[in-house]
């Protein structure tokens, strides 16, 4: 998924430009992604690294005097291993690549509404499989709350996407997903749920330059250069018993200063004077079953198609995940990609599909 995704970005006007508007500028920045690792950790890297380079990717594996006359900034204590991506990494800009999506969607004819989804209408039939009686339903129309009105609009439909991130679990429970006894297929949750998580940008005039990749510290935190002037942005997931609340997106600015900042200065030693600027908080569509995404249809409401449970990932994939689940709707099967590993089926199965060395 994330080749196909660096292929589509690479070629993005190809695909989503309009004629007669300006090219799109997602303003990517090609640095590479930078995972340090620990004694503990360095098999599990090289590991990673293997797989990767038999799938195409071009990264390579650094140790501490590589790292050290690489990135001279850099403390390497307590490093072992370093994986380093050499192509087809960096960051942009997803506000402008979520707009190029919609903007084409508008101009081959696709209608656009907002609003929030508070029902759904169905209806069921027993079917038997193996001779198992079986209960099948059919999302027949999504009851819709327009903003800031307490009107309601009833949208009759064939398919549904659940693509509503971070709520995407309380959306399957509207079809009855998850609600009834767990010995059945019905009694399945779909795992996820919001997870709120602090981004900080800070400033450093010492910091390092044009070279900085996005580095992920043995320690989980994470960093990467934001423009030209010093400016930096960063982060760490915290510990689980740590999970804030998600009723707000308000800011936890000693997390910061008592988790984060530490583990940056021992890091990278100048650091020990940056100045944060701003922060903001979001929300993860988190997937508490195995943190990968749920992909495809579901078994028993048999017009619903997930594409949600990225876990922080998605961005990189969603190229890759909107052509899955388009294929899948219109011509039944995957074509481009084979992502039949991350479909609801596992849940029910219990066959986790786990990555290890991930943020």
């Amino acid at each position: 998924m994330s080749s196909f995704s660096a292929y589509f970005l690479r070629l993005i006007n190809n695909y989503l430009g309009i004629v007669g508007e300006p090219p799109i500028d997602i303003q990517f920045n090609p640095s590479g992604y930078l995972f340090l690792a620990s004694e503990k950790e360095a098999a599990i890297l090289e590991e990673n690294v293997n797989i990767q380079r038999k799938e195409g990717v071009a990264v390579s594996l650094l140790s501490p005097a590589q790292l050290k006359k690489k990135f001279p900034w850099l403390n390497t204590d307590g490093v072992a291993l370093a994986s380093y991506g050499l192509e087809n990494e960096g960051w942009f800009d997803p506000w402008t690549l979520l707009n190029a999506f919609k903007r084409k969607a508008i101009s081959m004819g696709v209608l656009q509404y907002n609003g929030e989804v508070t029902s759904f209408n169905m209806v069921s039939q027993e079917m038997k499989n193996n001779d198992q009686p079986l209960k099948v339903s059919c999302i027949k129309s999504v009851n819709v709350r327009l903003p800031e009105s307490i009107e309601r609009a009833r949208v009759n439909c064939a398919m549904v996407v659940n693509a509503a991130g971070a709520w995407s679990g309380r959306v399957a429970e509207m079809a009855g997903i998850g609600i009834q006894s767990e010995n059945t297929v019905s009694g399945i949750k779909l795992p996820v749920e919001p997870k709120k998580r602090y981004v900080y940008v800070w400033h450093c005039p010492d910091g390092p330059g044009l070279e900085c990749p996005l580095l992920i510290d043995t320690t989980g935190a994470y960093f990467r250069r934001e423009g030209l002037g010093g400016n930096y942005l960063g982060g760490l997931s915290p510990a689980e018993e740590e999970e804030p609340d998600t009723q707000d997106l308000e800011v936890d600015h000693e997390f910061f200063q008592e988790k984060v900042w530490p583990k940056l200065a021992h890091r990278v030693p100048c650091f020990e004077s940056l100045k944060v600027k701003s922060s903001w908080a979001g929300y993860y569509d988190y997937n508490t079953f195995d943190q990968n995404p749920v992909i495809g249809q579901h078994p028993q409401v048999i017009n619903l198609y997930f594409a949600s449970g990225f876990s922080g990932h998605g961005l990189q994939h969603a190229p890759a995940v909107g052509q899955a689940v388009a294929e899948l709707i219109l011509d039944l099967k995957y074509k481009s990609i084979d992502l039949e590993r991350f479909s609801f089926n596992r849940l029910i199965k219990d066959e986790k599909v786990l990555e290890r060395n991930i943020v």
